[in-house]
């Protein structure tokens, strides 16, 4: 079996048989295909496409490319929630110990951020001292004793996804569906929990624009779950709009937290709620209002917080956090961004938000570069209110007050004002399951 072969098949449109695609990942692995030639056949995948069995057989090659994660020791059943990302996402850390909170064991493995958000591990390692370096051992164990854990990747998990990730960055073929499913499921079943929930990000902080295409990604995940004898779902979500009001890795830990204090922002909680409650009915905790009841109590009575302070504690971090947000440390400068005019926020560009976010630190642009944990921003208006002139909208915070010049640029330029206030946009657009 040639490379060439395999190159000029998918050239001319034809399907990869599974043979075929496994001598790919196994060569890009191996280091036996090069580099060029593996981004000929990305760009070949990302002109004439995959049919739904080449997206399977891909992603179950990335699957099997390297170790995959024995969770056999952990207990009862495992769930995850993945989302396909997005400006102020923030969901993993409440959702996770909400559904710890009643018995259903959340091991769960995250990236970090590239680009204008931060990702699960970087804001988790805004606190103080938490890791997210631990040994198969000690995840594990703190699965078992906690209910819950987060960590980061590991560099034998989906080998052959990291080494494809990083020919797609820069060969402008990131964005096509074969290469997006195959990269998320190759590693959520990497992991072989029992139930798996997705957030499909829809609008303009997400690299789906419109609501087919989230759909489409949405159904081929949970199709290729379901083949994998998963429980799968999917939600599909509005991220025209920043999620919350928080922007910013530890900006956006405290907003979690407030949540599971009961004072979380609307949007934010109500996402959340969604998740924990479908992950409940898919573990069998009950019908459906049973488990959208158990969702919002373990937001209002404390349960989901505690489980997050045994996390705190299991993975080295300051419990004091919770109760005290100085601890986290704060920027050492903050800026007002303030209206232009009376009008309403009619929209807003998400990802202008994020870059704006960006370029005061709380993101990076490779994977090299360090994140300030304190830097963001915290949104005082959103879409739909009405604003007077002079009136805050948004307060940046950094530790380089040269930044905000730029960043307060970037925010106005992403936000559209109106004489009339705009139609109210659902927040969660669709589910497939």
């Amino acid at each position: 079996m040639r490379m060439y072969d395999i190159i000029r098949k998918k050239r001319d449109g034809d399907a990869l048989s599974a043979e075929e695609i496994r001598f790919f990942t196994e060569g890009i692995v191996d280091g036996s295909i090069p580099d060029y030639q593996a981004a000929a056949l990305c760009m070949a995948i990302y002109l004439n496409g995959m049919n739904r069995e080449e997206i399977a057989q891909l992603t179950f090659a990335i699957r099997d490319s390297g170790e995959r994660l024995d969770l056999s020791a952990i207990s009862g059943i495992r769930a995850d929630k993945h989302s396909t990302g997005g400006v102020g996402d923030k969901t993993s850390l409440v959702v996770a110990p909400a559904v710890a909170s009643f018995g259903i064991k959340v091991a769960k493995v995250s990236g970090r951020g590239l680009a204008h958000t931060g990702g699960t591990v970087d804001k988790l390692e805004s606190i103080p001292g938490f890791r997210t370096n631990l040994s198969d051992s000690e995840f594990i164990d703190c699965v078992n004793n906690v209910g819950a854990a987060i960590i980061g990747q590991t560099r034998d998990v989906a080998p052959a996804d990291k080494k494809l990730y990083a020919l797609r960055d820069v060969t402008a073929t990131v964005d096509t569906l074969p290469l997006i499913v195959s990269s998320i499921m190759g590693k959520k079943l990497a992991a072989d929990d029992d139930i798996i929930i997705l957030d499909v990000k829809c609008g303009s902080g997400s690299f789906n624009k419109t609501p087919q295409i989230s759909r489409e990604l949405a159904q081929c995940m949970v199709d290729i779950g379901k083949k994998a004898g998963k429980k799968m779902l999917a939600l599909i979500t509005d991220m025209d709009r920043p999620l919350g009001c928080a922007i910013g890795n530890a900006l956006e830990v405290i907003e979690a937290i407030e949540t599971m204090k009961g004072r979380g922002p609307e949007d934010f909680t109500r996402l959340c709620e969604v998740l924990i409650s479908n992950t409940l009915y898919l573990a069998g905790k009950g019908s459906r209002q049973d488990c959208d009841d158990m969702a919002k109590a373990s937001l209002s009575d404390g349960s989901a917080l505690e489980k997050f302070r045994e996390m705190i504690i299991a993975q080295g971090g300051d419990p004091l956090v919770i109760d005290d947000y100085d601890r986290f440390g704060k920027a050492k400068y903050s800026h007002a961004v303030l209206a232009p005019k009376s009008a309403y926020i009619s929209s807003v560009n998400a990802e202008g938000y994020g870059e704006a976010s960006l370029i005061l630190g709380a993101g990076r642009n490779t994977m090299e570069e360090s994140i300030d944990p304190c830097a963001g921003i915290i949104l005082k208006k959103n879409t739909g209110d009405f604003v007077k002139e002079g009136e805050e909208i948004a307060v940046l915070y950094s530790e380089d007050k040269e930044k905000f010049a730029d960043s307060e640029k970037k925010l106005l330029s992403s936000t559209c004002f109106s004489s009339e206030a705009p139609k109210k946009k659902p927040l969660i657009l669709d589910m497939v399951e």
